[in-house]
């Protein structure tokens, strides 16, 4: 349980719209444009909150999740423990140019020991592994097994907790020469945080986000046999209380009248890393892009960056037009690579026509 607290609920102040179903953009490699409302159902949304100027100005909600429903973030859990990670950064508790090895001696002869905080925080690891869903050999899957996410097979012997399964991660190239995305990063920095604070990672997000930002009902998070949560994609929480997260992150860390995140720490996050190291990756569908202490920059004229989770979750920041979108999908394929196409060129629209026709509120 990620607890909320007995404090007041933080309001989120409605001035709802009608005109933006109506909004149109051609998709990625498109020909034919396609409307707001269209795109929802084409992205297989389960519920979308946009919120501008700090404001809620479009909620929907389709298929089987309500408002006061619960949905998994999948890796939108990782830019909750990636902000955590960038303020314990800030606040010297946790050293970036460290080796992991100092922090957690349990994985000095892993293929983590040897690299650094930053880049595991910003996976520019070099690790053995593999996080292709539609492979069943992936390493993906040896990970789900240890973490319990899937059913063991008969006469399992492997790993059997998700920190086991951590140790015998091995080294592949050399750290610090590319970004790739893989998971067992954000479990590492999990187990980081559990270290340098000495609390459970559902503590800390609960004293440092969950109370401050006065979310509306309690979060919970997967965790495996041993108890410990799965910090790469085990957050469960409603689409309001997501658009609380999000929302702080636009107004620079603040929200519900206090400074929930430093304002240093979410301009670090808005700047991004290198979009070179980044190009490796082949993201086609993100050109420019870069990764940033488990949070996606878009490096746009809009300062845009994102929080993103398989099967379309979704916590858009976009400073320029004081908007931000935050999205419960359930697409039939995993990465978002699907999305893309539909998803982005959406939120620009939506951003620029918010820019140029702000005061038709109903």
């Amino acid at each position: 349980e990620v607890a909320r607290g007995d404090g007041p609920v933080s309001p989120l102040p409605r001035s709802e719209r009608t005109d933006l179903d109506a909004v149109t953009f051609v998709p990625l490699g498109g020909t034919q444009p396609m409307t707001w409302e269209q795109s929802l159902s084409a992205n297989y949304t389960d519920g979308i909150l946009v919120m501008h100027r700090g404001r809620v100005v479009y909620e929907r909600y389709f298929g089987a999740l309500r408002p006061e429903g619960m949905h998994i973030a999948h890796s939108v859990t990782k830019s909750f423990a990636g902000t955590i990670a960038a303020m314990l950064v800030a606040e010297g508790k946790l050293d970036p140019e460290a080796p992991v090895s100092r922090y957690l001696p349990e994985l000095e002869h892993s293929g983590f020991g040897d690299a650094t905080v930053r880049q595991v925080l910003d996976m520019t690891t070099g690790i053995k592994y593999s996080e292709k869903y539609a492979d069943p050999d992936a390493d993906v899957w040896r990970f789900a097994r240890s973490a319990s996410l899937v059913p063991r097979p008969a006469g399992y012997t492997g790993p059997a907790t998700a920190y086991e399964f951590l140790a015998t991660v091995a080294k592949e190239g050399e750290h610090g020469q590319a970004f790739v995305y893989k998971s067992p990063n954000t479990e590492v920095l999990g187990w980081l945080i559990r270290r340098v604070t000495g609390q459970r990672f559902e503590q800390v997000l609960s004293d440092r986000l969950w109370r401050p930002l006065g979310m509306e009902h309690d979060g919970y998070m997967q965790v495996d046999t041993s108890g410990a949560p799965l910090v790469s994609g085990g957050l469960n929480l409603r689409l309001r209380d997501l658009a609380r997260f999000c929302d702080m992150m636009r107004q620079g860390g603040r929200f519900n009248g206090r400074q929930v995140v430093p304002a240093a720490v979410v301009a670090d996050i808005a700047g991004g890393a290198s979009p070179e190291d980044f190009v490796k990756a082949g993201y086609k569908t993100l050109p420019g892009w870069s990764y940033h202490n488990q949070w996606w920059v878009s490096h746009n004229d809009d300062g845009a960056y994102s929080a993103r989770g398989v099967y379309g979750q979704a916590c858009y920041v976009d400073p320029k037009a004081e908007m931000s979108i935050v999205r419960f999908a359930s697409f039939p394929i995993a990465t978002n690579a699907h999305l893309d196409p539909t998803s982005l060129p959406a939120y620009q629209a939506l951003a620029d026509y918010l820019k140029a026709h702000e005061h038709q509120a109903r």
